[in-house]
């Protein structure tokens, strides 16, 4: 039976995500599988099979932009075009993201809140932390502000596209076991802001990624610099609901306080 892929753009926004999940799905599982059972080190499993996951939803965008869309760069509307101004937004959310984390640590040092400490990783620390970062920031925001959101906006509005793809993007980080999703769950206010901030950064950049993905990784940087580096022990002088759940500054009141900031800005600027 002979498929008219062109077709399927006009089909409702659910149907379209559902065949390309599928399809992504049969191309991974084969191959996947075998790496279940073949390695037995988690962290490796994961990391592969994710990786995995990745390539193959870059190679099927381009096949579902040239046969569903008629469009041979489907990235470029996502807003990955190949330019210096892309890049520089890029090292701008990437500064900025940085310079809030880091603020909001130094900020709960000042109250007394958490104790500064030496670490002779730091070199190293500064660097993975740099790397995972820009590779955790450039994926997650290919796929929600780049192929979610745009399969939404093929249908539905822009303030419905901003919030639907919001609350996925916060939802989706509680695939995880019932009673740590009640445990964790203090984190999903800041990761529904999260999700608005990068699609107000994205439109705010005239639908570049740049800004977001560096914005992103920029975060995810300055937590792995204190985190991971093990710069910082908090002192318990407050309840960990303000300063952060788990360590985690997004599941506490300050972080969520501090990202209100730098949203209501890039609200202001996507208007």
């Amino acid at each position: 039976m002979k498929i008219h892929f062109p077709a399927i753009a006009s089909y409702p926004t659910l149907i379209r995500l559902g065949l390309f999940l599928l399809t992504l799905l049969v191309l991974w599982f084969p191959i996947a599988a075998p790496i279940y059972f073949w390695v037995s080190d988690i962290n490796l499993v994961t990391i592969l099979t994710m990786g995995l996951l990745f390539v193959l939803f870059l190679v099927l965008l381009r096949f579902w932009g040239r046969l569903v869309y008629q469009q041979t760069n489907l990235l470029k509307s996502y807003g990955l075009p190949v330019s210096k101004r892309n890049a520089l937004e890029l090292l701008k959310g990437l500064d900025i993201g940085l310079l809030l984390t880091l603020t909001l640590f130094f900020v709960e040092g000042k109250l007394g809140w958490l104790v500064w400490q030496s670490s002779d990783r730091f070199p190293r620390v500064v660097f993975e932390g740099l790397i995972s970062a820009l590779g955790v920031g450039f994926a997650e925001e290919l796929v929600f502000r780049g192929w979610l959101l745009d399969e939404l906006e093929r249908d539905h509005s822009l303030k419905v596209s901003l919030w639907v793809s919001s609350w996925l993007y916060a939802l989706l980080h509680f695939i995880k076991p019932f009673p740590e999703v009640i445990r964790t769950f203090p984190q999903f206010p800041a990761l529904l802001l999260l999700g608005l901030t990068f699609v107000w950064a994205k439109r705010g950049s005239r639908g570049r990624l740049g800004l977001p993905i560096g914005l992103h990784a920029g975060l995810i940087w300055g937590y792995y610099i204190v985190n991971v580096g093990q710069l910082m022990q908090y002192s318990q002088k407050v309840p960990s609901w303000i300063t952060g759940i788990d360590g985690n500054p997004l599941a506490g009141l300050m972080g969520l306080m501090f990202l209100g900031a730098i949203a209501y800005l890039f609200w202001k600027k996507a208007r």
